[in-house]
């Protein structure tokens, strides 16, 4: 059952940080190009966060209910027939980690709007005046800038992702008294931990399998670090070189301003 546990927690999480993660730069990146009512937006974001855990689990319950949940009837309307959400491996993980990516995905992105904010403008309006479209400015720009940001929180995604407990403890609680599925299809392995200590009152090997799901998440998180530094330091040379480009672009535009203001007070002169 342990590993069984941690399978399903591996596969809750990639199925969760990857599509959170990607969302949640589009949105601020969507954020950061100046949308009307600014403030609005970023609240609108994050209320899902807001909202506690409890209350999502109990919504998306409700919503991926295999008898007259929501999900089932927006399939049952394009001609596609019931699916078990709660008994199904696989259905069960992709809902749960849309509960996931619902609650976090407006967090991240207002962390990831916070280090665009700090990127100096004037990097991207030289770049443009270089030719560089809005793709180009934001992978030779935005990403480079914002990468230790952006690692802080693949980081922090990892380990509230290998933690997860409320989201599949409340997903299905008809059946087994909520310990992740009839079969532990969606069990986690906070979750199993959990079952031990309190459904087992088998202590000791609750107290193992937290310090085994420690050193997995540490373990996870020092691979993921070495990857984005090491991903970090050899696209350096190329943030380096792309801003020296934009600068350079917009220093010659800057002198040839300068020139053509000049020839035209020294043609003004002479008439």
């Amino acid at each position: 059952m342990f590993w069984n546990s941690i399978g399903n927690t591996l596969s809750i999480f990639l199925l969760s940080a990857i599509p959170q993660l990607a969302v949640a730069l589009v949105i601020a990146y969507l954020l950061d190009r100046g949308l009307r009512a600014p403030t609005f937006w970023r609240m609108s974001v994050l209320i899902p966060f807001v909202v506690t855990p409890v209350a999502v689990a109990i919504i998306f319950s409700s919503i991926f209910n295999e008898a007259d949940g929501l999900a089932n009837n927006l399939l049952n309307l394009i001609g596609i027939a019931d699916q078990e959400w709660k008994h199904n491996t696989a259905l069960s993980h992709i809902a749960i980690a849309v509960m996931v990516n619902f609650r976090w995905t407006g967090y991240n992105a207002l962390i990831l709007l916070a280090a665009m904010q700090a990127v100096p403008r004037d990097l991207y309006e030289s770049a443009a005046l270089d030719g560089a479209g809005a793709a180009r400015r934001f992978f030779s720009i935005t990403i480079p800038t914002i990468r230790p940001t952006l690692i802080f929180v693949i980081i922090t995604a990892t380990i509230g992702g290998l933690q997860i407990f409320a989201e599949p403890r409340l997903f299905d609680v008809s059946t087994a008294g909520g310990i992740g599925g009839s079969d532990r299809q969606f069990q986690t392995t906070v979750l199993f931990l959990w079952e031990l200590a309190f459904f087992r009152r088998n202590l000791g090997e609750a107290s193992a399998v937290a310090i085994l799901l420690f050193l997995l998440i540490v373990g996870i998180g020092v691979i993921n670090f070495l990857i984005s530094r090491r991903i970090s330091t050899g696209d350096a040379p190329k943030s380096r070189a792309a801003r020296r480009r934009a600068h350079t672009a917009g220093s010659a535009a800057s002198r040839a301003a300068a020139g053509s203001t000049i020839a035209t007070t020294t043609e003004e002169n002479a008439r």
